[in-house]
């Protein structure tokens, strides 16, 4: 007789659920009950935890062990050394006080960016960052992959990013209220499953099968239209959607269209960029036609959905994808002027929205909360740069960069502590990068498997998975908070990365700081109570942490603050937005004197610049399998996988030249490098246009066409993107797109390496 699971609660980014195990030690997982369309990827979880790729005990790269710190080629070549964890901590405390005592705590990078947990208390990259303001701070990251670029722009716009992504209308407030959604970059339902910190309803996809409006997708790609919704497909050229929007501002302003009351009442810099879409400066209408010739959508089309725009309730949406480009600012700034020529920004279900299909927060009707939170500290060094610029910062010390309108140095970084990520899968250029990691005297990364981070690391301390271990779980927006019950013993001698900390902590005489005293259980209750001792000032009424956690989980209270839209419309000088004319700057004066040629004071128009490395468009989209490169061990990505590949999506008129046929094994490539991928022949894109998304794990191995270069054997499509900025103004990830060619693989396919520890004597 089989005995009866005991099922304990938990949470990822891609959702609630409750796991239990065998007595074989076999883990089962199934949604959270109040899950109406669990996502997929929790078919991944049982795959990954227990997979041989885990780290299992503090490891030292052979070179590094033998010859001490400093510069080396050899990261992610060479096999690593298991030790015990008081020698590897005590190896780690010597480098970051060697580092800190020599050359100050600005040559400490500790800017980790990560996914690695839903949980509030056991968010790696807060525990990091926590730690190293106790030794004196370190050198930051800032903002962030997914919408870095408009971090940087929308503050200049309309006050802050929070205007627009904390407060976008709802689903159903787009149903109650709009007769069109036009959005540009679509709204692919892969990504509703996905909410940062979690989610325990995924309501997106129903709800915009449900729409019950009329919805216009624009994107070169099919799946970007959502399933059932009936949309009209506009299928763009890879990245001229700025051309679609200035041609479409066009056809409004020159037929009389826009709502002149709203910008001059709401706005400010109109009649510059009505000049600019006129053509009085440099000569070129942005016209329908003229929109036509670049994007491939008819000028018939444009002027019959501008048209469409006016009839009724429209809400302009652009994804986030959309500004992961080159000159991705344009796309943002374009669609808000578009929005704003129709007057209905601040209207229910009207305007502009940015990011729905991005994420499963943007249009959630969940409630909006501050959520129990580490504290972190001060970072006493004010040195930083724009999250995607590591390999920058690694490769050239003391170089001066723009970024926002300030000129900025590249400090000399010695140590690279990170924790909790991987930037072999969110950073471009990866062979750059590889370059790049050999240059400090020490890598440290804690990690819980045997990545391509932890690969080109000189110290991996093997960090626990969410389910070996306690926490609160939630994501902002999310409809109920959950106790995060360990379900498993960690894994060989894993630790929890506070635990590592602490004794990192111990070591460099700041425990008692970094700790308080408190064990892990002891800040959940802590970060519990004063959570619910904020929401009882202000009349809700929250169980006992005891209760809750007894409980498994709790509904959060109802709190739906006003969108700030709202009032900012009714009365532009009462509720102003944070800049500097208190209206929406379709001209910013401030952005202007920047001077930048990559960013201009308006919405421009800018051809892109970076090299064509082949003919096809390459897409380098998120996965619909796994989130970013977490879950790639497990089962439902390596379902997906051709020939034990990345699949690479590519028109049966491009297939047909190349002599490709459906699940051959292909060598994907341009100047920046090269990877083998399986193909996946479909009509879903257009031609000229391929898709590899991004998450497999890099796997480097020498090139058999190019002697002397490696390959990613894997389908990794991040060998393939520049490594270069969106424009000064934001330095931005612009790894969206590429230009490559496909040829068919007709030599050996290589094993995969990256299923294998790199361990000495594995």
């Amino acid at each position: 007789m089989t005995a009866e699971r005991t099922w304990l609660p938990s949470s990822s980014h891609w959702g609630a659920f409750r796991a239990a195990t065998d007595a074989d030690g076999t883990l089962h997982v199934e949604p959270h009950p109040a899950d109406p369309a669990p996502s997929p990827l929790l078919g991944n979880v049982p795959g990954t935890v227990r997979h041989r790729t885990r780290v299992q005990r503090p490891a030292i790269r052979r070179g590094w062990l033998d010859n001490g710190p400093g510069p080396t080629d050899a990261r992610g070549d060479e096999e690593f050394v298991e030790v015990s964890w008081d020698t590897a901590l005590d190896l780690v405390a010597e480098q970051l006080d060697r580092t800190r005592r020599e050359h100050g705590n600005e040559a400490i990078f500790g800017g980790s960016y990560g996914w690695s947990s839903a949980g509030r208390f056991h968010h790696a990259q807060s525990q990091l960052h926590r730690f190293h303001n106790t030794i004196g701070g370190y050198t930051a990251s800032r903002n962030n992959y997914s919408f870095g670029t408009s971090q940087a722009l929308l503050p200049h716009l309309v006050g802050s990013t929070g205007v627009l992504l904390d407060h976008a209308d709802s689903w159903q407030t787009l149903r109650e209220h709009t007769d069109l959604v036009v959005a540009f970059g679509g709204l692919p339902g892969k990504n509703l499953s996905i909410a940062s910190g979690g989610i325990t309803r995924h309501t997106g996809s129903a709800a915009l099968r449900d729409l019950g409006t009329d919805l216009v997708v624009i994107s070169p790609l099919a799946d970007d239209i959502p399933t059932g919704s009936g949309a009209t497909w506009l299928p763009v050229e890879p990245g001229t959607d700025v051309a679609l929007q200035l041609g479409l501002a066009h056809t409004l302003l020159t037929g009389g269209h826009h709502d002149q009351e709203f910008l001059d009442r709401c706005c400010t810099g109109f009649d510059v960029f009505a000049d600019y879409l006129l053509g009085e400066h440099d000569g070129t209408a942005k016209s329908a036609e003229w929109a036509a010739a670049i994007c491939g959508i008819a000028a018939a089309d444009i002027r019959a959905l501008a048209a469409r725009m006016t009839a009724g309730r429209t809400l302009i949406t652009v994804s986030w994808s959309l500004q992961r480009t080159e000159h991705g600012e344009q796309p943002v700034w374009a669609g808000l002027a578009l929005a704003a020529m129709l007057g209905q920004i601040g209207l229910p279900g009207g305007g502009f929205g940015h990011g729905y299909g991005s994420m499963a927060s943007i249009g959630d009707d969940a409630p909006a909360l501050r959520l129990p939170t580490l504290p972190m500290g001060h970072n006493p060094v004010p040195t930083f740069i724009p999250v995607a610029r590591i390999a920058d910062l690694l490769l050239n010390p003391g170089q001066q960069y723009d970024y926002d309108g300030r000129r900025l140095t590249y400090p000399d970084i010695r140590l690279v502590h990170w924790a909790g990520g991987n930037p072999f899968h969110h950073h471009q250029d990866l062979n750059r990068l590889r370059r790049a990691f050999g240059r400090p005297d020490t890598v440290v990364v804690q990690e819980t498997h045997w990545t391509a981070t932890a690969r080109h690391a000189d110290v991996v301390l093997p960090a626990t998975v969410a389910l070996e271990r306690e926490d609160v779980g939630a994501g902002y927006r999310d409809s109920h908070l959950i106790a995060m019950h360990q379900v498993l013993e960690p894994f060989g001698e894993a630790r929890n990365d506070y635990d590592i900390l602490a004794g990192l902590a111990q070591r460099l005489g700041v425990h008692e700081e970094f700790t308080q005293g408190r064990t892990p259980r002891e800040w959940l209750v802590h970060l519990y109570d004063q959570w619910r001792g904020n929401l009882a000032a202000k009349g809700h009424d929250i169980p006992t942490f005891a209760e809750f956690w007894a409980a498994g989980d709790l509904q959060m209270p109802d709190v739906h603050p006003q969108a700030p839209l709202r009032a900012f419309r009714a009365d532009p000088q009462r509720n102003p937005l944070r800049t500097p004319s208190g209206r929406i700057e379709l001209f910013s004066e401030t952005i202007e004197s920047f001077g930048y040629p990559d960013c201009p004071g308006h919405p421009v128009w800018l051809p892109p610049q970076q090299q064509r490395g082949g003919p096809l468009h390459l897409i380098a989209n998120q996965p619909a399998t796994r989130l970013h490169g977490q879950g790639d061990v497990g089962a439902l990505s390596q379902q997906a996988k051709v020939a034990g590949r990345e699949a690479i999506r590519i028109h049966p008129r491009d297939a047909a030249a190349r002599g490709i046929s459906d699940g051959d094994v292909v060598r994907v490539f341009n100047h920046l490098g090269a990877c083998l991928a399986g193909a996946r022949v479909t009509e879903d894109v257009r031609p000229g246009v391929v898709v590899l998304p991004t998450g497999a794990w890099f796997d480097p191995q020498p090139d058999p066409v190019r002697p002397g270069e490696t390959l990613c054997a894997h389908g990794n499509p991040n060998v393939l993107t520049a490594d270069v900025p969106s424009s000064r103004l934001s330095q931005g990830c612009s790894g969206q797109h590429a230009y490559v060619e496909v040829e068919l693989h007709t030599g050996p396919v290589p094993e995969l390496r990256c299923s294998t520890p790199p361990l000495a004597d594995s």
